[in-house]
């Protein structure tokens, strides 16, 4: 059991954090801002992404703790630093992995009427969250002698997992010199979900009246579920040729991501608004939507209460098969085929922008023929909220946005979140001709030392923009 505590410690240490993209929200030179906007403004008339290279985006970072804290090299005990992390870590800290990979990203103004923007695409998501189990990993690693009579509660395991793609198209119209609106409809296609949440039940040692050495330890009102889809299909998989095996898994993979899985229902909705010429504020909520799982759905149910009485669980060589009889009878296990919905994720930004400093060079040719030319500087401050399981996970980031050149454009960010209080964004846009591409960093004074990162983000993509 230490040995699994020692893992979920080390892997906590490297988890991935939510979909908070600071640096690329509103970043309107870059056609992936819609993605995040759906009523950003846009100064082109035609983009179309690379294939399989439009955007890459991984999101790594931490809460409750560090790689260092466990495995660093200050001369403490590692057995003492575990148990210090785990004194550390709350139900409240979480494992999280957020993955996106575009495939296709396109879109062009209409030629009758070109204060409209049509947008579409696809892209692939992998989003997982794992919260930390705090009372079974205290149990797994410190036993129940420090803790009779205190209660070990279900309730501390939750997580959810997604592997989906996603159809989208887009809506964005200029309805006057202030206003701009964007609506996109999305099409889930899901590859794979698990999910266990609002488990309940408690598991508590008592002490009896018959002496210290004889306890009670009480299994109460037990009611644990994990529901999967597109899982029972790959367990049932049989091959003796790894290779074929893996042929067989990517070719449910492939089918379950073009419209053979279990398919949802979503929309974004996004406006930009200028409260005068140099002040603009924005706001978009999107995956507000849902996926009904209703093939290849398998789920496990266990309901019920067990007492069993001595020093230790009376689970021996000489009658361990009697008692996990009496326990299975006591508690069964239910496997349901039924189907469920599950919601996506919600999350929400918001910005307040001022821009300043005006391009104001007649030989450019870098924005829309009629339209006001570009301020060259802007600053602003841009909230992010994204709804999980257990609470909504929260961002705050203050932004200077730069246009350097023609060629090159910038945006810097610093932000308050869950990881760090020292997170510090930067994005680099390059226009070459028609071609585009940005890269962008997040945390990156933790760079030196990534054992020590509370947060590590990384997002490219090529694009060509006219």
């Amino acid at each position: 059991m230490r040995i699994l505590l020692y893992t979920c410690i080390s892997l906590l240490g490297y988890s991935l954090c939510a979909q908070n993209k600071e640096t690329l929200y509103d970043f309107t030179d870059v056609p992936q801002s819609l993605l995040l906007n759906p009523g950003a403004e846009v100064n082109f008339n035609y983009h179309t992404g690379v294939p399989f290279l439009s955007q890459i985006h991984v999101n790594a970072g931490l809460k409750g703790g560090s790689l260092y804290d466990v495995f660093g090299d200050d001369g403490r005990n590692i057995n003492d630093k575990i148990e210090n992390t785990l004194n550390t870590l709350t139900n409240n800290d979480y494992l999280t992995l957020t993955q996106q990979l575009e495939l296709i990203n396109f879109g062009w103004r209409s030629k009758f009427n070109r204060n409209l923007y049509y947008s579409g695409g696809l892209y692939q998501e992998l989003d997982l969250i794992v919260y930390f189990p705090k009372d079974f990993a205290v149990l797994a690693y410190q036993g129940n002698q420090d803790f009779i009579n205190q209660p070990f509660r279900f309730s501390s395991v939750s997580a959810t997992a997604e592997m989906l793609t996603v159809f989208h198209f887009g809506y964005n119209k200029k309805v006057n010199k202030k206003l701009t609106f964007g609506a996109r409809a999305k099409l889930y296609s899901s590859i794979f979900n698990f999910r266990t949440t609002k488990n309940r039940g408690t598991f508590t040692t008592i002490e009896t009246p018959q002496g210290n050495n004889i306890y009670r330890h009480v299994l109460s009102n037990i009611n644990v579920s994990a529901q999967t889809a597109g899982y029972a299909s790959l367990r049932d998989i049989e091959s003796e040729d790894m290779n074929d095996g893996a042929k067989q898994v990517l070719n449910k993979f492939l089918g379950r991501a073009f419209l053979g899985g279990n398919l949802g229902l979503g929309m974004d909705v996004g406006f930009s608004y200028k409260l005068e010429d140099q002040w603009t504020v924005t706001g978009s909520m999107t995956d507000l939507g849902m996926i009904f799982y209703t093939k290849d759905v398998e789920s496990y149910q266990a309901r019920g209460s067990y007492v069993f009485e001595g020093f230790e669980t009376p689970i021996t060589e000489g009658n361990g098969q009697d008692i996990l009889d009496e326990l299975e009878t006591a508690i069964p296990r239910d496997t349901i085929n039924s189907s469920y919905v599950a919601l996506r994720p919600l999350k929400l930004n918001g910005s307040i922008k001022y821009s300043f400093n005006r391009y104001d060079d007649g030989s450019c040719n870098c924005f829309l023929e009629g339209e006001d030319p570009p301020y060259l500087d802007a600053f602003g401050l841009q909230l992010f909220t994204q709804f999980r399981p257990r609470r909504p996970q929260y961002a705050a980031s203050l932004f200077y946005y730069k246009r350097l050149s023609n060629l090159f454009r910038a945006k810097l960010t610093y932000t308050l979140d869950d990881y760090s209080y020292k997170n510090v964004g930067f994005l680099l846009s390059t226009h070459i001709n028609k071609i585009n591409f940005y890269i962008s960093g997040n945390n990156i004074l933790e760079y030196s030392n990534l054992a020590k990162a509370r947060g590590i983000s990384v997002q490219l993509g090529f694009n060509v923009i006219m």
